[in-house]
């Protein structure tokens, strides 16, 4: 089954561009051009979110913020905006990634498969962990203290993750950039702390 994209700007030209780009790669691709379009089309269960952060009334923070509580796919941020402090607020609200424009098309292809490899890998763990009271569900990507449901966004949950199944070992705030954002990430360490 072909993955899906759900694309979301209010640049109809962006839109068209990128639609017509991943049709063309094999994607199932479904378009919202502003923030209420984009909470109706995720009933379409998006393999990954293309996510523009200036959109009228409903900006892509909020969008992000609201959808990141009922879905774990990928979302990554394609803006104009370029300050530290945006890219940090993007991934506070549960970005896994945040592509500045204009950008290269065949590079985004290229960060949009690496993120869908990733959540593959991720699908096929059936690995159950348990510490005292904390429950790890890695398939499912879920944290529990006794029956209490821990909500975490991806890249915290990403964190988590990497320390539970290395227990006992000490990581460093680079190595945890390195693992967990791997070739995608273009900012700095820095981003760990502001998750952790």
């Amino acid at each position: 089954m072909n993955n899906k994209i759900l694309i979301v700007d209010d640049e109809k030209g962006i839109v068209t561009m990128l639609k017509n780009y991943f049709e063309s790669q094999n994607y199932q691709v479904y378009c919202a051009y502003d923030g209420v379009g984009a909470l109706e089309k995720i009933s379409c269960q998006p393999s990954l979110i293309l996510l523009d952060i200036n959109m009228p009334e409903m900006d892509g923070l909020t969008v992000c913020q609201r959808i990141r509580e009922h879905i774990s796919c990928p979302i990554i941020f394609l803006t104009a905006r370029i300050e530290t402090a945006d890219k940090i607020k993007g991934f506070n609200v549960g970005a896994d990634d945040y592509i500045v424009k204009p950008f290269d098309l065949e590079e985004l292809g290229a960060r949009v498969q690496a993120h869908l490899r990733r959540e593959n890998r991720k699908q096929e763990q059936t690995v159950l962990r348990f510490f005292g009271d904390v429950s790890i569900d890695y398939s499912k990507r879920e944290v529990r203290i006794g029956q209490e449901f821990i909500s975490f966004s991806k890249k915290e949950f990403d964190i988590i993750e990497l320390l539970s199944i290395n227990a006992g070992q000490v990581f460093d705030r680079e190595r945890i950039y390195d693992v967990v954002w791997g070739l995608e990430g273009d900012g700095n360490s820095d981003t760990i702390m502001e998750h952790i």
